[in-house]
């Protein structure tokens, strides 16, 4: 079976563990920061789930890396502390099997770079290796991942399904995600104003522009509007009825953002009643892709 007939069953199956994005309640005592990326990469002629988490809160603040097996079972390859004292273990190695496959783990986060979240953005890289093969690679010094592996670029890219976030704030939250898959991450902020003299309302921006703007969000707190980013069609969905009804200083937002929106007839005749808005241009195709974000609001 060859690459690209792997590749087309996989992209024809929902995300792997779509069902299982809803977690429990996160409450104000256990609140972290995480994001969980899930991959799938050809590993020795076989498509495989890989799942990157990153997580901080006020004691902790590491990565881990999950590989599953054919089967099912999933194999953790590494848990790395990335608190400012542990800076020896902030470049290192590990290895283990998956089905009888050796894979190897190597990454360097000595040098990179944080925004607000516990990923990093810049100055860092995450390879993860297989018949001298980086099968994925996370991160932005891909050239010291290729000479400090001794492997070559993977023959099929590894494909990103889902990215889901947590993030804690009192009305700003920010993300970034990669709408399109050919051009660079973009920042996403959901800015909300739910108390005060005015109606309660939300903005949600990419690159700096305001792509949505709700307002009476007391009677609009569920909805979804279609935009162009990049020329690339997102689907935005949003639910943030426990930020206006939920318990004080603990309500959760749920946005999901999702590109490769089939274009209406009335949009390409140029209609203005349609609910589309432009961001930056470029050409772009659809990808199978999903960014969940959890929105905490805190007091």
């Amino acid at each position: 079976m060859s690459f690209r007939t792997i590749r087309a069953q996989s992209l024809n199956q929902p995300p792997p563990l779509a069902e299982k994005i809803t977690e429990e309640p996160v409450t104000l005592r256990t609140a972290q920061s995480t994001v969980t990326c899930v991959y799938m990469a050809n590993i020795s002629g076989f498509w495989r789930k890989v799942t990157v988490t990153w997580c901080k809160n006020l004691m902790n603040h590491f990565f881990s890396i999950t590989v599953h097996s054919l089967e099912g079972d999933f194999h953790c390859s590494c848990k790395i502390d990335l608190k400012p004292w542990h800076f020896w273990s902030k470049k290192g190695y590990k290895s283990f099997e998956v089905d009888g496959n050796t894979v190897e783990v190597f990454w360097d986060i000595r040098s990179a770079k944080f925004s607000t979240g516990p990923e990093p953005c810049s100055d860092f890289y995450v390879a993860l290796v297989c018949d001298e093969e980086v099968v994925l690679l996370i991160g932005d010094i891909k050239k010291k991942a290729y000479k400090r592996t001794k492997s070559r670029p993977a023959l099929v890219e590894a494909i990103m399904f889902y990215k889901k976030e947590n993030v804690f704030a009192k009305r700003c939250f920010s993300t970034r995600a990669r709408l399109d898959e050919r051009k660079k991450e973009c920042d996403i902020v959901v800015e909300s104003s739910t108390s005060g003299p005015r109606d309660p309302e939300m903005w949600i921006s990419v690159d700096g522009i305001v792509l949505i703007h709700v307002k009476n969000l007391q009677w609009k707190f569920r909805g979804n509007q279609t935009v162009l980013v990049n020329n690339q069609y997102v689907q935005v969905f949003w639910d943030v009825h426990d930020w206006l009804f939920g318990s004080p200083g603990n309500g959760r937002g749920l946005f999901i953002f999702k590109p490769g929106f089939t274009e209406p007839e009335s949009e390409k005749e140029g209609s203005e009643n349609g609910s589309v808005y432009h961001s930056t241009i470029s050409n772009s195709s659809s990808q199978e892709f999903c960014l969940f974000l959890h929105a905490w609001k805190i007091e």
